[in-house]
C-alpha cells in the first residue's frame, strides 16, 4: 500500500468542493491503494485511525467512485483505491413527505446525502446468505448505494402494506414517487 500525504489530499478535496463534481468526466491515472477504510457502521478510517472531522469525510463521499467493484477517491488528476467492508453510504434518518405522486421518503446519509426512493434511486432488500436477515439499501449515484440502518428498516416495515404476490403469499410493499418497493415476503 502507499503512503499518501491526507493533509494534501484533503486540501485538493476542499479546494474544488461544491457539491458533487462531475466524476464521470474526470479521468485521471490509478495512483495505487490509499489506507482508506469505510467499515460496515458508515465509520472512515486512515491508516486505522477514525477520521474525526465529519467535513473531511462528507468531502471525500463527494469524491467517492466505484469502479469494476472497486472503490476509489477520484480527483482530476488522480484516482486512489480505498477499502469498502459493505457498502460505502450508511442511511441514518427517514422523512416520510407528501408529494404530488404520493408518499416520498427521503433518505439522509452519516455524510449528509439526501437521496429520495424512486426509479432512479431504488430501495431493494436483498438477504443474508448465512443468517437470512434482510440486508436493505438504496443506490446512491454513480452505482454505488447505502445500507439502510435497522431502525429505519424497521421503520419502513411500520410503513409498509401487506400485499398479495403474484405466485400466492404476501410480501411487504412501501411507495415512493410512484414506485413500488418490496420488502419481502411475508410467511
Amino acid at each position: 500500500m502507499s503512503r499518501f500525504d491526507l493533509t494534501d489530499l484533503s486540501r485538493k478535496v476542499e479546494q474544488q468542493d461544491k457539491g458533487i463534481p462531475p466524476l464521470e468526466r474526470w479521468n485521471p491515472d490509478f495512483c495505487g491503494d490509499i489506507d482508506i477504510r469505510i467499515a460496515r457502521d458508515g465509520t472512515w478510517y486512515h491508516e486505522g485511525t477514525p477520521i474525526g472531522r465529519k467535513a473531511l469525510v462528507k468531502l471525500f463521499s463527494h469524491i467517492l467512485w466505484r469502479e469494476n467493484d472497486r472503490y476509489f477517491l477520484k480527483t482530476p488528476v488522480e484516482k486512489l483505491a480505498i477499502q469498502v467492508d459493505d457498502l460505502p453510504f450508511l442511511f441514518v434518518e427517514l422523512e416520510v413527505i407528501d408529494g404530488d405522486a404520493g408518499p416520498e421518503l427521503h433518505f439522509t446519509s452519516s455524510t449528509d446525502d439526501r437521496v429520495v426512493a424512486d426509479a432512479e434511486h431504488p430501495l431493494v432488500v436483498t438477504e443474508n446468505a448465512e443468517t437470512g436477515e434482510p440486508r436493505p439499501s438504496l443506490a446512491v449515484r454513480f452505482g454505488m448505494a447505502g445500507r439502510i440502518n435497522r431502525n429505519l428498516f424497521y421503520r419502513l416495515v411500520e410503513l409498509a402494506q401487506a400485499e398479495p404476490c403474484a405466485d400466492g403469499g404476501e410480501e411487504l410493499a412501501v411507495y415512493s414517487r410512484g414506485s413500488r418497493f418490496s420488502l419481502g415476503r411475508l410467511c
